[in-house]
């Protein structure tokens, strides 16, 4: 049994020295862990040298963990006969499948099958804003072992690309252009997939020295998230614990907040605002705020009566105020489809620019109170929050 093991590692070895090496997955799992499923294993190249990525799968959570083909090695034999009874390596020269028994092992080659390894790098010349090889898109199962994005994931790939792209061009028409440095807050960061792209696009395809944070209420999505981010050797991006009215923030250049609930997009845009940050892009989600207060004026009485007509009015009636309360604090705003509409129902974002040119502050005021008096609103959270910390 030991013999063909260490055939196994030795072909292995020989592999991740040659360059051939494709691919690993040790299964047959009989350990204590009663979740744990199987290992897969690939190789990735850091910013610091090429490791193999070791993804533990689960039926409860998946750990990313990366290592020096050295310990990579010692790991796999350790783990090959105590804890793990299958292996399957595939390599440019053959595939091996290893089967341990109670008392024997079974050692079979065959010809390969993937003849032609991933890229470990990212080609920039044929690249638009991120590559489908990009690791953490396999981790976060947007793209699949052969780099192609999943059936079941096209609308969150179209959606990252779109925001990258969007970002880029915020940054390139701001203040910030030009900026060989950059601070970025995604609050509410959830899975991450906007986050990494970001610090991807920004730290490997612009060339800038980018330091990112997602802001996460889940402890197992900040877990996980941290661990695919070590793994691709992103040594500035971190996520961390915290909601987004009570985190504290430094310097930051932009603060990302998509999707957060009702009035957490308020307590964004105040934080965005407070630290006059050049860029604050929001997806507003659920506006419950206004929906309780307002009150048909009575020439829509009869069309607002209707609940789809009521909610959609909300929408439109809280984003306004905040595009108007940005305008206010010295910002630039347009609103934007995200994506296409088909793709997402959430799809308005409102995008801010700092211009510091605030010269119709009150003929905003003017407007802001006419909104709130025909809607019968007596507060809005953002409105609230800037007026406690308004100059007497």
């Amino acid at each position: 049994m030991n013999e063909n093991i260490d055939k196994f590692i030795d072909v292995l070895s020989q592999s991740l020295s040659r360059e051939t090496f494709i691919k690993l997955t040790l299964g047959n799992y009989k350990g204590a862990d009663k979740h744990l499923q199987k290992i897969q294993i690939r190789p990735i190249k850091t910013q610091k040298a090429t490791r193999l990525y070791f993804l533990y799968r689960s039926d409860t959570r998946d750990v990313a963990k990366n290592h020096s083909f050295d310990d990579a090695l010692k790991i796999v034999r350790r783990l090959l006969g105590s804890e793990f009874f299958g292996a399957h390596l595939f390599t440019e020269e053959s595939n091996l499948q290893l089967d341990i028994g109670k008392r024997d092992s079974r050692l079979t080659t065959a010809k390969p099958t993937l003849l032609k390894r991933a890229s470990l790098t990212h080609d920039r010349e044929k690249r638009r804003w991120i590559d489908e090889d990009a690791f953490y898109l396999k981790a976060l199962g947007i793209t699949n072992d052969e780099a192609k994005v999943r059936d079941k994931a096209q609308d969150k790939w179209r959606q990252i690309n779109k925001f990258v792209e969007i970002l880029a061009g915020l940054v390139d028409r701001s203040l910030l252009a030009g900026s060989k440095k950059l601070r970025i807050v995604d609050m509410g960061s959830g899975k991450g997939y906007l986050t990494f792209a970001a610090y991807d696009y920004f730290k490997n395809v612009a060339d800038i020295d980018a330091t990112v944070t997602g802001v996460e209420l889940r402890d197992e999505l900040v877990r996980k998230c941290n661990e695919i981010a070590t793994a691709s050797g992103f040594s500035n991006l971190e996520f961390v614990l915290g909601g987004i009215a009570d985190h504290q923030l430094g310097q930051t250049d932009i603060l990302i907040a998509l999707h957060a609930c009702n009035t957490a997009t308020d307590d964004a845009l105040f934080k965005g605002i407070q630290l006059k940050a050049s860029i604050i892009i929001v997806a507003p989600c659920c506006h419950q705020e206004l929906r309780r207060q307002i009150k048909a004026p009575r020439m829509l009485k009869d069309v607002l009566k209707h609940g789809i007509m009521l909610e959609r009015t909300t929408e439109f009636v809280t984003d306004a105020l905040r595009s108007l309360l940005l305008e206010r604090s010295g910002y630039e705003t347009r609103m934007i489809d995200f994506v296409p509409i088909e793709h997402t129902p959430k799809n308005l974002m409102i995008v801010a620019t700092r211009d510091a040119k605030v010269d119709r502050a009150a003929e905003i005021d003017s407007e802001i109170a006419q909104i709130k008096k025909f809607y019968s609103i007596s507060e809005q959270r953002l409105d609230t929050l800037l007026e406690q910390v308004k100059p007497r």
